[in-house]
Formats: C-alpha cells, structure tokens, sequence
C-alpha cells in the first residue's frame, strides 16, 4: 500500500502538538488524510506550540486532551482508520526524575488507546511509538531481534508498551506495527530545561549563544540521529506497508555519531565554540545506531537527510528564528 492510499482516510496521532507529532500530520495532510489530533499541550509554553510547531487550538480536529481521559479515546477512535500513538513522557531525564508521571502519560495512557483500538474494528492499524532506548547498553549496532535492556525510566515504559500492544492488538485481532526511533532531530526543536536530550538543538542554542558545549562523560555516546521529516516519513510507512504487520522495526539511518562528532559539528558554524567535559547524568545510555535491513526490507524506504545536512538546516532555522531560544538559556548566558 502506497502512502497515496491515505488520501481521504481518517488517521488519529496522539502526542501531535509535539515537533514529531505535528510534523506527521502535515504529512498525512498533504497526502489527503483528515488528521485527528490529541495532545495536553503541556511540554512547553502556549507560543512554542503556536509559532513553532504551528498549533492551531481552533480547528475542530485538534483535541487538547489527555489520552487517559475516561471516555476520550473510545469517542475519537471510532471515526478513525489508523492510529498512531505517540504521546509520551518522553523526555528521559523528566521520566528519571518524575517516574510517576511516566507512568501516567506512557503506561496509564497507553492502556487507555489499547482499549479503545481493541474494541473498535474500523482501525486497520495502530502504530506504536517505542524508541531505541529499549536497547539500553550492549552492542553498538540495535538489532530488532535482540533482547531488551532499557537503563533508564523511559526505556522502561516503552518496553511495556510494545508487549502491551502486541499481547491486546494480537489478541483482538488488530493489525499494529512498532517503530523504535532513534534519535530525533531537526527544526524547529526547542530545548527544554534540565534536560539532556535533543542534542542537536541544545548545541546550536548553547552556541549561538557563545555558552560551550557540554559533553557528559566525555561526549563518547554514540547516537543514530534522524532528521525528523524522516522520522514522520518512516511511521506512516509503517502504518501502510503490508509486511509491516505485526513488527517491530527501527527508524534509524543506520550510521552512528557520537555526541563529541555532533558538537564538532555545530561548532564548525560557530567558530569560537568551546567544548567541556561533564559528568554523565543518570539514564543516558551509551548509545548505538541502528540496524535498517529490517526496515529497507519491509518499509522498502529509508532517510534520506545526512547529519551534515540536518545540522546546518538547523543552524540556518536558528539563525532565521532566535526569539526561538528560551528565555531560560539566555538568563544562563547572561549569568
């Protein structure tokens, strides 16, 4: 099935007020689909969500909602024929400092989708949103077929909910597919405060502001970075392709960088850049890229956006939108 044949179909993202949420529903938008939107719209300030992520709370297709509202899901989900569920708590460090609300938004809330998917036999197919940190440490190339070893909060509840779907989806008879994504990247990402992901990002607003770039025990991790019109691209693959029907399969471009290389990157376009060695927080794993045979093999797809490239289209948005750095980052500078 071709992602033309979304045209006219009615497609449900939870988490879509997010950079990679609302970059898959102009996605599905420009392929003709009706995008139905969930999403608190509580992980940054009313104008990010409004300038950035281009967040339109008057259309009747957004929903600012929580998907663990009694009710919610089983009211959206019966007008929908596919689901991609990606709301979470996904911010690493938030999960490690706050397991509770983990739990809610990536377990509690999980359930509550499941549920209604389960019960509603217009879906042909949910997509789950699980992430490379279910690999935790170990070798550095991510294998599907590997066993699991999340290290971090996080990790942990993306486990569950892979199991989680695939024991309810199977059981009910509903098609569903599992991407694990690696790390995302691209315009226009907004760091948030006391965290230690989204590196790309956090280097680019760390130089332009002439603050050096951290690199927590050393900068050795390795990351596989993907720019995220990739990451939209690969999960509506997954949502459409026949063979993907009950996998799991990695969003990854198959190359690692470690974080040192991504500050030596930013820092090519910001000549004066200090680099400095920190220690390394609780929950950042050592990393890993991806395997793609799987994902070329079934989604007959694969990224196309270098990290070269990804980090200068940064530098160029950062550069166009500096009122785009928070407030936070500039009373660092100043201090």
């Amino acid at each position: 099935m071709s992602l033309e044949q979304l045209a006219g179909k009615t497609v449900l993202v939870t988490g879509a007020g997010g950079l990679i949420g609302s970059r898959i529903t102009a996605q599905l938008r420009q392929l003709g689909a009706r995008a139905i939107s969930v999403c608190k719209l509580d992980a940054y300030p009313p104008e990010v969500y409004r300038e950035r992520f281009g967040i339109d709370t008057f259309n009747p297709d957004f929903i600012v909602g929580d998907i663990a509202e009694p009710g919610l899901m089983n009211r959206v989900i019966t007008e929908c024929d596919y689901v991609i569920h990606a709301a979470a708590l996904a911010d690493v460090a938030a999960c490690t400092r706050q397991p509770l609300d983990a739990i809610d938004s990536n377990i509690i809330g999980t359930q509550h989708v499941l549920d209604a998917v389960a019960a509603s036999p217009r879906v042909q197919r949910m997509v789950f949103v699980s992430s490379a940190s279910v690999y935790g440490n170990g070798c550095p190339r991510f294998v599907e077929d590997a066993a699991v070893s999340p290290v971090s909060v996080y990790g942990n509840s993306k486990v569950w909910g892979e199991y989680q779907t695939a024991a309810m989806l199977g059981k009910a008879d509903r098609s569903y597919a599992i991407v694990r994504y690696f790390s995302v990247y691209g315009e226009p990402q907004i760091v948030k405060e006391n965290s230690h992901s989204w590196v790309v990002a956090w280097f680019a607003m760390r130089a332009a502001l002439g603050l050096p770039l951290q690199l927590n025990g050393g900068g050795h991790q390795i990351r596989d970075l993907v720019h995220v019109d990739d990451i939209a691209a690969g999960t509506l693959h997954a949502l459409t392709s026949p063979r993907a029907h009950n996998k799991t399969v990695n969003i990854g471009t198959g190359t690692g960088t470690s974080i040192r290389q991504v500050a030596e990157l930013v820092g090519a376009h910001y000549p004066d850049t200090q680099l400095v060695e920190t220690p390394m927080p609780p929950g950042d794993p050592e990393g890993g890229y991806a395997s793609v045979e799987r994902m070329e093999e079934l989604l007959d797809w694969r990224p196309t956006t270098t990290i070269e490239e990804g980090v200068a289209r940064y530098v160029a948005w950062l550069r166009a939108n500096p009122s785009a750095i928070p407030e936070w980052m500039h009373r660092a500078a100043a201090a």
